[in-house]
């Protein structure tokens, strides 16, 4: 990709009123534009770093038996009022009505749609257990949509559903996913721990949270360092001891990156989505449900993973592998030289974008560390037959010949 055919462009100043460091280097570094409050876009460097997240959690969903379907946004009054929540949901439903008078809602969670749709498929025990999941957008009416991507009104969840016979069933299912989790957030460079949650308006038997640590995070937690056990600030109030193992509890502040529930019958008793178990009783259906905001995790990645220059993407994660610089592009033997090295990563696949504007040497390296793509290169005069190679978060440069530079990427990528 040349980055001269790029539609944004880099910022030097932060926008206004930002206080989240991913909200700076995102829109200073030309992947994401905010539309109005709380509703932003994804530039085409923002969305490469999405839809790679989006592929990591495909696979781990699918990886545990997951099913992928689609479901509206639009969603009728009648099923929110089967459930109880027309009303009651925090945030509240974006609410309307359209040209025949009908009431409808832009879905911000979907429990009772895929309740509605599960209940017709189910009839017994033999159906029993199933997994489906989707990655779609969610509207919530946020009263403060803050942080950039952090709290958006308009946002893509992964949501993903299991239904079962039983609790047992739903706990072993529940643990699967849960350490699919913890494997999808260390593919995308972060650390996330599983606390206990409140279930909020989504309700169930019990829920938690997966959390990493940061700073700049609104969640409070309680955590553990002798047995893990860890809790959110919500849920354990104000513990000082574990009640696992005794030990003094650690304060810490973090992002929430997912949440998961046991719902148990919570949707399904109300819904009416019944089976029949092996007795021949009919019985509501056991359900679990498992929720990650894409654009929330990309944001967070930023919030562990920069320095005071720029973002430095984790490897799996980055818009492109390789950043190639070109310098001193007006000297035609250069230019040859940069466009050659462009054209043979490109013929080994190697994901990279080629700097060819028409930019000094300083407001390229600038642009290079914000923008935080793991690999940059550089030809230039300076560099001659050679090519500079620099790691974004290691810092040394070095020199490679052609060969040595085809055969290191080969080997990293």
């Amino acid at each position: 990709m040349l980055q001269s055919n790029f539609l944004s462009k880099t910022l030097r100043k932060n926008p206004k009123d930002s206080v989240a460091i991913s909200h700076q280097f995102l829109v200073r570094g030309g992947y994401i534009q905010q539309l109005t409050s709380g509703i932003w876009s994804l530039l085409p460097l923002g969305f490469r770093v999405y839809q790679k997240i989006e592929n990591i959690i495909r696979e781990e969903m699918t990886a545990v038996g997951g099913e992928e379907l689609r479901m509206p946004a639009l969603q009728p009054k009648e099923i929110w009022t089967a459930s109880g929540r027309w009303n009651s949901i925090d945030p509240p439903l974006f609410k309307f009505k359209d040209r025949h008078k009908k009431e409808l809602a832009l879905g911000s969670t979907h429990e009772e749609v895929i309740t509605k749709i599960a209940g017709s498929f189910i009839d017994s025990y033999k159906d029993l257990p199933k997994y489906v999941f989707q990655i779609q957008n969610k509207f919530r009416n946020e009263l403060r949509p803050t942080a950039g991507l952090l709290r958006t009104r308009e946002f893509v969840m992964k949501d993903m559903y299991s239904f079962h016979a039983t609790n047992q069933d739903l706990d072993a299912y529940y643990l699967k996913v849960a350490q699919s989790y913890k494997k999808l957030y260390s593919r995308c460079g972060l650390e996330a721990m599983m606390v206990n949650a409140s279930s909020g308006t989504i309700g169930g038997d019990s829920s938690n949270e997966f959390i990493v640590a940061a700073d700049s995070g609104e969640d409070n937690i309680f955590l553990c360092p002798d047995c893990g056990w860890a809790t959110n600030s919500e849920v354990g109030g104000s513990l000082s001891v574990c009640p696992q193992c005794q030990a003094k509890l650690i304060a810490k502040k973090g992002i929430e990156v997912g949440h998961i529930f046991k719902l148990g019958d919570t949707y399904s008793q109300k819904m009416k989505a019944l089976f029949m178990d092996e007795r021949g009783n009919k019985k509501p259906i056991i359900a679990g449900c498992y929720g990650i905001g894409l654009e929330r995790l990309m944001a967070t990645v930023i919030e562990v993973n920069h320095d005071s220059k720029g973002i430095i993407w984790p490897q799996e994660i980055a818009p492109f592998q390789v950043h190639l610089l070109g310098l001193d592009l007006e000297d035609e033997k250069v230019l040859s030289r940069a466009q050659e090295i462009y054209q043979k990563l490109k013929s080994i696949n190697i994901e990279v974008l080629f700097d060819d504007r028409k930019e000094t040497a300083g407001v390229k390296f600038k642009d290079a560390d914000l923008i935080g793509i793991p690999w940059r290169l550089v030809v230039s005069k300076k560099t001659g037959d050679k090519i500079e190679v620099k790691e974004r978060r290691e810092g040394k440069e070095e020199l490679f010949t052609e060969n040595q530079l085809l055969d290191k990427v080969k080997a990293i990528f």
